[in-house]
């Protein structure tokens, strides 16, 4: 056992876990905890910010309306209770595998191996998403209107992937100054949409305020359906949320950073997700917002101010970076923690002396690459085909943390795990009832039919490919669990 979580136990503090782990992850070894407090707050501000609004909110606006507010608040909701969930069972066990290594304990290997494997299909595809986002921003600029998407996203990935391979400082530090970016950039669009809306100033021909909303058609100018419809691909806007708690294994004295981080979450979706929507809305017709654009570039764009569309759109390719470097670092976490027990390549669990696990970092890269392909053979239909296969790996992976979360609320019942003092509120409940949500997620995807019927239609292959990799690691993992027990 790790001698901070010893400390943690010894500790006993207002957010400690009142009990020891028995379980010892292999995963978490040589890592050098040099996140600080600031650190782990940003990194959760900037899981709850990125690509998903920046960019994915002008289509889905586009397409369902200012009741595109209610979809961001309803699925806020259920992303802080997924976050609050991993929460508790940070402060049972701070481990940098998270919910793999969660899994591992309350599910065995299999669950564990699903678990992570979901996890890097979610983060595989996101790296695609990013990387097509960063090049979708960068043609608003003229001097890269002429270069070719896939060059553009290849540079991407070049750039973030070489950030990533140097130190978990380097990495803390950048997310640290992306997250804050992100922010002044939101407060800044939030003060001149309040200060628009408050003073009438007209945007683009329109009077900003709620005449904008009812002249266009009201909440549900499509109707209702449209905005149940885009609930998957708001999903994938909170894809990040869970990042903080993988960052707890390289972080010091968790017990006392991870609770604050995690609540402040709920607040921060309330202010930026919801907020900016809502202004969003106000500001300008949600026939004026498209998916090739973000929509807070367009409305600096219809405001006329020289340079304003040109800054958000520099801020929103650094939300898009940010999200990358996030993925890059998340999924090599995990992939070493699964290396470690034999569910992963050898690989992927190496470690160079900044003691960060370039294996699988270079895994996830890899199948960014692959995302440079398909900006090359289909660059207008990239981003939307990749964000519904991130979305049922977003899924699968919220999906497991409640599984473990409620399974460990039944060990508690019984004396065998003591839950911390820092909890999920109203469990069991809300664990089923969160999972019943993202069942009804997977239902709607299909309802809505086109890309999201097609990735559901994948599910099958996708379990398929989970059951036969397991049964092709089974005999590794089970010899490295006889080694461990007779150690």
């Amino acid at each position: 056992m790790t001698d901070r979580t010893s400390t943690a136990a010894a500790t006993l503090d207002a957010g400690a876990p009142a009990t020891n782990s028995p379980h010892v992850d292999a995963g978490d070894a040589g890592y050098s905890k040099d996140l600080k407090s600031r650190h782990v707050n940003m990194i959760a501000i900037g899981g709850a910010i990125g690509t998903g609004l920046f960019l994915g909110a002008g289509g889905r606006m586009a397409g369902a309306g200012p009741s595109l507010a209610i979809a961001y608040a309803v699925c806020g909701v259920f992303a802080f209770f997924v976050v609050r969930a991993l929460g508790e069972l940070v402060l049972y066990r701070p481990s940098s595998g998270a919910f793999v290594s969660y899994a591992r304990e309350f599910m065995g290997e299999k669950g564990a191996f699903a678990a992570g494997w979901l996890y890097f299909l979610n983060w595989s595809t996101t790296a695609i998403a990013d990387i097509t986002a960063a090049a979708t921003y960068a043609h608003f600029w003229a001097m890269f209107s002429d270069v070719p998407q896939w060059v553009l996203a290849l540079i991407a990935l070049a750039v973030v992937l070489t950030a990533n391979l140097i130190s978990v400082k380097y990495f803390g530090e950048m997310e640290f100054w992306f997250a804050i970016i992100k922010v002044a950039a939101l407060v800044a669009f939030m003060l001149i949409g309040i200060f628009l809306v408050v003073t009438q100033h007209p945007v683009d021909g329109h009077t900003p305020g709620f005449s904008t909303i009812t002249d266009s058609g009201g909440l549900f100018p499509v109707g209702m359906l449209p905005m149940l419809l885009v609930i998957q691909g708001v999903v994938f806007a909170y894809a990040s949320v869970e990042l903080c708690g993988v960052a707890a294994g390289e972080t010091r004295n968790p017990e006392k950073i991870m609770p604050k981080a995690i609540n402040s979450i709920m607040w921060r979706v309330g202010l930026f997700y919801v907020g900016s929507v809502v202004l969003l809305a106000l500001l300008l017709p949600y026939t004026a917002y498209s998916d090739g654009q973000s929509p807070f570039v367009t409305v600096m764009d219809k405001l006329g101010v020289p340079g304003a569309a040109g800054v958000m759109n520099l801020v929103v390719l650094t939300a898009a970076l940010s999200s990358l470097n996030s993925g890059l670092y998340s999924t090599g976490r995990i992939l070493r923690s699964m290396a470690m027990s034999g569910s992963a390549p050898k690989f992927t669990g190496r470690m160079n002396k900044g003691q960060v696990p370039y294996g699988g970092i270079l895994l996830t890269a890899g199948f960014g690459v692959l995302g440079v392909g398909l900006n090359y053979l289909m660059p207008g239909q990239a981003f939307e085909i990749v964000l519904n296969f991130a979305s049922i790996g977003i899924l699968g992976t919220w999906g497991m943390i409640m599984l473990c979360s409620l399974l460990f609320w039944h060990r508690s019942q019984d004396g065998r795990v003591t839950r911390p003092s820092y909890r999920l509120p109203w469990a069991p409940y809300t664990q089923i009832v969160t999972l019943l949500f993202l069942a009804s997620v997977v239902v709607l995807m299909w309802w809505g039919g086109g890309v999201g019927r097609t990735t559901v239609m994948f599910l099958p292959l996708i379990a398929a490919a989970l059951v036969g990799g397991w049964f092709v690691v089974r005999g590794r993992v089970n010899a490295l669990a006889a080694e461990r027990q007779d150690a």
